[in-house]
């Protein structure tokens, strides 16, 4: 008689990492990494609610705006409801996926919002030239040489920049407008600023719903029954077959190969740990 009694089953799908950001063996958060299980999470179930669990620091805002609009796409398509829950931190581009969902919870010390644009870079003029160094580049186009970091910044080069943020960043803050609707409360400019904040400071800006972990409110919606099934989410072709060089070579033959994947990996970690730094994580 138990085997009856089971309760349904709310598919959960975890997005867990930068967005967009991928080398060998570090995969990011992306549509064609993603495609896959998103559609299976709407598919393999006939209850009326999907889980999504997020803890990104953001990324790439193509990415995220392409796993936003399919999760909204599979929602109506299936009609079922989509529940978010934030993790350590889902934050700019993290936040933009999140808004993908009918109701947005967090956990009591997770990071919500920073939703806005920012690019950064390094000036190393002064020091290749303290350093004899001289910097020679050759374009087709007046503008194929802008941003240099081995030139001085050009003030028309950065206006070109920051109309581009502006751009991007409203369509962004319409996202998020659309998504939350009158639930969101306190004037745009605080909104939309590029600040983060606590799940209880982004409670009352109506960032998000609630306080909540996805067992807790799939228990509230479902019934004590409820069974959490996590939808596999693969690691990309190329990290599965290096990992298993070792052994294909018994130990030889793989090392340059590794030697490779492992600067790559070197200098996505610098890049990824900044991005979960500036969220004090």
């Amino acid at each position: 008689m138990g085997w009856f009694n089971r309760g349904p089953v709310v598919p959960v799908l975890r997005l867990s990492g930068p967005i967009g950001m991928a080398v060998p063996l570090r995969p990011g958060l992306s549509i064609a990494s993603l495609a896959g299980p998103i559609e299976k999470a709407f598919s393999m179930s006939k209850a009326k609610s999907v889980a999504v669990v997020i803890n990104s620091p953001g990324g790439s805002p193509v990415q995220s705006n392409l796993l936003f609009r399919r999760l909204r796409q599979l929602a109506e398509e299936k009609e079922k409801k989509v529940y978010v829950f934030c993790e350590d931190v889902a934050a700019s581009g993290g936040y933009y996926v999140a808004a993908a969902g009918d109701e947005i919870y967090a956990d009591p010390s997770s990071i919500v919002g920073s939703i806005g644009v920012i690019s950064a870079s390094f000036g190393f003029e002064r020091a290749i030239e303290k350093l004899g160094i001289s910097r020679r580049v050759y374009t087709a186009g007046t503008n194929k040489g802008s941003l240099d970091p081995f030139r001085p910044e050009n003030e028309d080069d950065v206006e070109r920049l920051r109309a581009i943020q502006r751009s991007v960043h409203d369509v962004f803050i319409g996202v998020v407008k659309d998504s939350r609707g009158a639930r969101l409360k306190g004037p745009d400019a605080e909104l939309f600023s590029g600040a983060f904040w606590s799940a209880a400071q982004a409670l009352d800006l109506g960032l998000i719903d609630g306080i909540s972990d996805v067992r807790t409110k799939m228990r509230e919606i479902h019934g004590e029954n409820v069974r959490l099934k996590v939808v596999p989410v693969e690691r990309g072709w190329l990290a599965s077959r290096l990992r298993r060089l070792p052994s294909i070579f018994g130990g030889g033959g793989s090392d340059s190969v590794l030697g490779l994947a492992f600067a790559d990996e070197l200098v996505s970690a610098v890049e990824i740990r900044a991005l979960w730094s500036r969220f004090g994580l």
